[in-house]
């Protein structure tokens, strides 16, 4: 039997400013996960509050005395053992696992109020640093881009949905949402070192905490990922993930076959040709047509090309959006290296489009990027053109956009949100944030595009 009181004669020895729930919740002397306790004095995590726990140690050899269950929010005094109920401790409860109601989520796109963190600083809920943990930051700007889809972040944002889910891609990447868009923060940046390991974990190493990575090959694998564990199928609108991105593209295929024919004999001079050349090749082409979902587009900039001006300064080209979406007007043909030819037509939009433009391209000995600026609309993207006739409108407005700078092995990422309750921009590098002008992100290098449909 436990044992419950409400008056704890060492509260006032709890430090908020050393409290960090963010990291992996292991004992930092045995270091298991399994019933594990938060000093809230010194901040280290321990197992057990028995006699013989390394909790119970800590609390004789350094006379530290309060203690939280990480899984349960119970909140204990040792040696003594008793639970402590106090009202005063809700706070550190609520940081350890943020929750949101119904009517907090609907509000959340809506909310303008500055919250203040324990250092007195100001932040706009949503609107939070990750820290980068080693060369993390290509996993941190997917993080900050997806956390603006609604269907995705209120989705994820409730318990309830997901509290029989036992992944712990999708516990992490809840608790990590939660977290970002948590008003009562005691510090304005978060960690995603436990949804990291995850990731780590479930892609057997293939995305590695110490080394960085293509954006373009984490998104799929992180949204396939999420779409498995939430139980989705192949089936439209069977994960909030499909629900979100999913859209069909129709692919027509022209396969080349190689066959020999005979020459033609009509006239002297291809007789004689034909003669030392008794047969030539010719190419014909199988043609197949299929129907694909997508959950993003590639988009393929040009060749690169290098202009010079009068004093030899190297100008870097621009090319509109609509240039490189004409890939997918369903009579641009696109040659693969296989000499196939394929053409690409959309037949349904999603809610929120996803756009990767291909920047980089690998050889045999390094990697080259593409640095053409990609001038975009920032509201009402107008696809009808590219669907079927009698298609319903679809107009877009963005969402978010990644951006590359620097060289390719060692260039940053950083990523410009939209938060719509003020309708303003922020631009958001790991910890660093700053207010931005819409009119800076339509020429930057770009990497991806998310927009949202609009009615």
């Amino acid at each position: 039997m436990i044992l419950i009181l409400r008056d704890c004669p060492y509260l006032d020895t709890v430090n908020r400013d050393v409290l960090d729930f963010d990291f992996e919740k292991v004992c930092s002397v045995s270091f298991h996960n399994h019933n594990v306790y938060a000093c809230l004095v010194c901040g280290k995590y321990f197992q057990g509050k028995s006699q013989d726990s390394h909790a119970n140690y800590h609390c004789l050899q350094m006379d530290h005395h309060v203690f939280i269950n990480l899984k349960t929010q119970q909140i204990y005094c040792l040696p003594d053992d008793y639970e402590v109920i106090d009202s005063s401790l809700d706070d550190i409860k609520y940081l350890l696992n943020p929750t949101f109601t119904n009517d907090q989520i609907k509000e959340l796109d809506n909310n303008t109020k500055l919250s203040r963190a324990l250092d007195d600083s100001k932040y706009l809920p949503g609107i939070v640093g990750l820290n980068n943990i080693k060369n993390t930051a290509y996993v941190n700007v997917i993080i900050q881009s997806l956390a603006r889809i609604p269907t995705i972040r209120n989705f994820l944002l409730n318990v309830d949905n997901i509290k029989n889910n036992k992944s712990p891609l999708v516990q992490t990447f809840s608790e990590l949402l939660r977290k970002i868009w948590n008003p009562k923060n005691f510090k304005a940046q978060v960690s995603p070192h436990e949804l990291l390991q995850a990731i780590q974990n479930a892609s057997q190493k293939r995305f590695n905490i110490r080394e960085s990575s293509d954006p373009l090959d984490f998104l799929p694998w992180f949204l396939n990922a999420l779409h498995k564990d939430l139980g989705g199928t192949k089936q439209p609108n069977s994960s909030i993930i499909y629900k979100a991105f999913s859209g069909d593209i129709q692919i027509s295929t022209d396969k080349p076959i190689q066959k020999s024919i005979d020459g033609d004999d009509d006239d002297s001079s291809s007789d004689s040709e034909n003669n030392e050349e008794n047969k030539k090749s010719k190419i014909k082409y199988s043609n197949s047509i299929s129907k694909q979902p997508f959950l993003f587009l590639t988009l393929d900039l040009p060749p690169k090309p290098v202009f010079k001006d009068d004093q030899d300064k190297s100008i870097i080209p621009q090319i509109p959006l609509f240039n490189l979406l004409s890939k997918y007007d369903g009579t641009t043909e696109t040659i693969l290296s296989n000499g196939e030819i394929k053409k690409y037509k959309i037949l349904s939009l999603p809610n929120y489009l996803i756009l990767c433009v291909k920047r980089f391209s690998k050889n045999n000995f390094f990697i080259e990027k593409e640095p053409t600026i990609v001038n975009f609309p920032i509201k009402n993207l107008d696809l009808n053109d590219y669907l079927p006739p009698g298609s319903p409108k679809s107009k877009f407005n963005l969402l978010a956009t990644i951006k590359h700078e620097g060289d390719p092995s060692s260039g940053n990422y950083s990523v410009y949100v939209n938060h719509k309750g003020n309708d303003k921009w922020f631009e958001m590098h790991d910890l660093s944030i700053k207010e931005t002008m819409p009119q800076l992100i339509a020429v930057s290098e770009c990497f991806f595009l998310i927009y949202e449909k609009i009615n």
